[in-house]
């Protein structure tokens, strides 16, 4: 299973938008992601403050700023096209 990283924080409506496509994802694809909320590491808010939602690849901390949306995230994690 592929471990992702989504770096997010409260009322981010962007946030949960990139949540729901991961959802929609992991249906067809071997995925796991956990969410870490940037307001509470000061250097997290640094780096990611301005350009969450951010996701990653938590092995290789290869990653993808907003906007993406599915296509975006199957290229990063290079796997094919999702089913339709």
């Amino acid at each position: 299973m592929l471990a992702l990283t989504l770096y997010s924080t409260s009322h981010c409506h962007l946030c949960e938008e990139a949540e729901a496509i991961l959802f929609s994802i992991a249906n067809h694809y071997d995925i796991s992601w956990h969410t870490i909320e940037i307001a509470d590491d000061n250097q997290l808010l640094e780096t990611y403050g301005t350009s969450i939602p951010v996701l990653q690849i938590t092995d290789t901390n290869t990653e993808i700023k907003w906007p993406f949306g599915a296509e975006e995230i199957l290229a990063l994690i290079g796997a094919d096209p999702m089913p339709q």
